[in-house]
């Protein structure tokens, strides 16, 4: 068993998103999602069910959703070679025999951040973070694995109607010594939320999410909706930025004296989202710009800086895939659109595989001359 002292964040990847795939040797073909696939599973849930297990998650001010199921299924076959895609199947399949999780069963994973507000000396905290997992698998039989994996380092603490797994990181202890900004993270801990979902994150977070899973505090509706405005999406991200901002910097008060903000805008509140379709891949963004004049201000800027910027670049290719990219202004929003042809993407995975021929020019070498000793004839 490893002794690494991060070795519940690589738990976390190697259990959840297992190994890592086989490195493609060959250079990919479009045609490969006709003649291989990961896995011929079906989503273990509807998009409806997704919806209402997101919504069981704590409140956040950043979140990172992952689709790994489409990733695996959909877009990882149509790049990969049929043998490499045969290869990932293979390692996927002793990691479901050892762990009991199937990589291509998960239905989401998601990243959340949550902005804390400054302690009562007027201290700044460093944000929390949590990562949730769901799916096909059992959370108490990896939870269990966690444990043997720290032989004895992780500890169980009781809290509501869960048990945390909490460790302390060692390395960082000392180093917060140095550095208060690290004592947040000198301690790392992972929790069974349900039968089948699994969180790891700081212990503080971990202990917020056992609570939303019980009702209390859970994310906002509006912070969700903008987080799966597409559910089939790859991968999205939304946040609030200045109200992180605000949080952080003592705008809406510290953690033992609330304030009442002055402003409550949202402007600056986004979402981006990778998503594909048969052909394309496609890119979709939000950005609230408060009021409709604020939007189409910031619209014919950014349109500007795009134009500019496309202009400056010198690659065909890179010029080709910032033209698909129109931004334009609806409502108070600014909406950000990109349709890119998978088929661009092959070509440009094919350009960075392709190895340079570096041929070293022949060198005629002379023949070694030897030397002929003569004798001294003595007189």
């Amino acid at each position: 068993m490893s002794k690494h002292p991060y070795f519940l964040a690589s738990f976390l990847i190697v259990g959840l998103l297992a190994s890592a795939p086989v490195r493609a040797q060959h250079p990919v073909a479009i045609h490969a999602a006709t003649t291989a696939t990961v896995s011929s599973a079906t989503p273990s849930k509807p998009v409806s069910q997704i919806v209402s297990s997101l919504a069981t998650l704590p409140e956040a001010d950043t979140l990172i959703y992952i689709n790994p199921q489409r990733i695996l299924n959909e877009v990882v076959p149509k790049f990969m070679p049929a043998k490499d895609v045969e290869g990932m199947r293979k390692a996927f399949d002793d990691v479901r025999k050892n762990a009991g999780i199937d990589p291509t069963k998960v239905d989401y994973i998601v990243i959340a951040v949550r902005f804390k507000k400054p302690t009562a000396d007027l201290n700044f905290q460093p944000p929390e973070f949590l990562a949730v997992a769901s799916g096909d698998f059992s959370a108490d039989s990896l939870l269990g694995l966690a444990h043997m994996a720290s032989q004895g380092k992780l500890r169980d603490e009781k809290y509501g109607t869960k048990t945390l797994g909490l460790m302390t990181i060692d390395p960082l202890v000392k180093m917060a010594e140095q550095n208060p900004l690290l004592k947040s993270f000198t301690e790392v801990g992972i929790v069974s939320l349900s039968a089948n979902t699994i969180a790891v994150g700081t212990p503080g977070y971990l202990r917020a999410a056992i609570d939303a899973s019980d009702g209390k505090d859970r994310i906002s509706a509006d912070t969700l909706n903008s987080l799966v405005r597409d559910p089939n999406a790859l991968v999205s991200v939304a946040g609030a930025p200045w109200h992180s901002f605000a949080k952080s910097f003592g705008m809406l008060g510290t953690g033992t004296t609330a304030r009442a903000p002055r402003c409550e805008s949202k402007i600056g509140d986004f979402y981006l989202a990778l998503t594909m379709d048969a052909t394309n891949f496609m890119l979709r963004g939000v950005s609230n710009a408060d009021n409709p004049d604020t939007a189409k201000i910031i619209s014919k800027l950014y349109s500007g800086l795009l134009a500019y910027a496309t202009q400056s670049i010198p690659d065909a290719t890179a010029q080709s895939l910032l033209k698909n990219i129109a931004i334009t202004a609806e409502g108070d929003e600014v909406l950000l659109r990109a349709n890119v042809p998978q088929q661009t993407i092959v070509d440009l995975i094919q350009q960075q595989m392709k190895k340079p021929e570096t041929t070293s020019p022949a060198t005629d070498k002379q023949p070694m001359k030897h030397r002929r000793n003569r004798r001294r004839t003595h007189k």
